[in-house]
């Protein structure tokens, strides 16, 4: 149910305010808004009294904001950008049903969109727009419908289909390892890069291989894509997931500093919440991964 019109300002008097906030002044706000200042004015005025707090007083020539006003500012300014985002989807999408998606950067370039490219063709009503996150996220709090995870199926509150199983290499600049590849222990005497969210996957890399592995340290990277520029400048060894490591070895720019893949525990999912139903572009996405992957 949307909440009684008395406490739905006009969405005027919510840029007005913003600006006002986040400028300094309602003179640059008015410019901003391509407004006059007494236009700004009579926004601000209008929103306080149908709000029923004081969020602007004046001092000397200006108008400035109460602690309320900034604590309002605040508040709206997520609404503003959530909405214009949504008015941005609807405009991208046109006629066609749109689904957002919520992907880890790495598997949504390399292995997620080279499939979709065939789901487009067949479904040319349905629209994909990603979004990157990084870490479980609350859906009832975010704009999506779905979400790639890795790891377990263990993503609170949400339905899980496993797209893809994970095996990782060593790999490095040919500047640093000439000739390769080299054994397991080797690699301990060379600079190591190491992924946030993959804490301990050197030390069981090694340990899978026989090898001890103390207190490991290096460079520390949130995204795979860094991680291999790095390793591509010669910065160090990465530790890669297949879907990216291929790739780099056939350009050239990287070359396997370790004989094999290594399957590692934990899958690729897709994910959407328990809590409904599944719209329908997204029941269509899950269907077609079904067999697609």
């Amino acid at each position: 149910m949307i909440a009684p019109r008395r406490f739905l300002p006009s969405v005027s008097s919510l840029l007005a305010l913003e600006a006002v906030d986040r400028l300094g002044t309602a003179t640059a706000a008015a410019d901003e808004l391509a407004l006059t200042h007494s236009a700004v004015s009579r926004q601000l005025k209008a929103l306080q009294e149908q709000i029923g707090v004081t969020l602007v007083k004046r001092e000397g020539n200006g108008l400035i904001l109460t602690s309320a006003g900034i604590e309002y500012a605040a508040s709206i300014r997520d609404y503003l950008q959530y909405l214009a985002r949504a008015s941005l989807r609807i405009r991208a999408a046109g006629e066609r049903s749109s689904l957002n998606l919520a992907v880890l950067p790495a598997f949504g370039t390399h292995w997620l969109l080279p499939r979709l490219s065939q789901f487009s063709e067949e479904n040319p009503d349905t629209i994909i727009n990603f979004g990157t996150r990084l870490a479980p996220f609350d859906f009832t709090r975010e704009p999506f419908d779905a979400a790639i995870h890795f790891g377990a199926a263990d993503w609170p509150g949400a339905n899980h289909l496993e797209l893809a199983s994970e095996s990782m290499i060593p790999a490095c600049s040919p500047t640093l390892i000439p000739v390769g590849p080299v054994e397991p222990s080797e690699l301990l005497s060379l600079p190591l890069l190491h992924l946030e969210s993959r804490p301990g996957a050197w030390e069981d890399w090694f340990a899978g291989h026989g090898c001890s592995a103390g207190h490991l340290r290096g460079m520390l990277f949130d995204q795979f894509a860094q991680m291999a520029e790095a390793a591509a400048l010669g910065f160090g060894v990465a530790l890669l997931p297949r879907f990216i490591a291929e790739a780099e070895f056939r350009s050239g720019r990287l070359r396997p500093a370790a004989a094999e893949f290594t399957s590692v525990d934990g899958a690729y999912y897709i994910v959407w919440p328990q809590i409904c139903t599944p719209s329908r572009p997204l029941d269509k996405l899950l269907r077609w991964l079904q067999v697609a992957r």
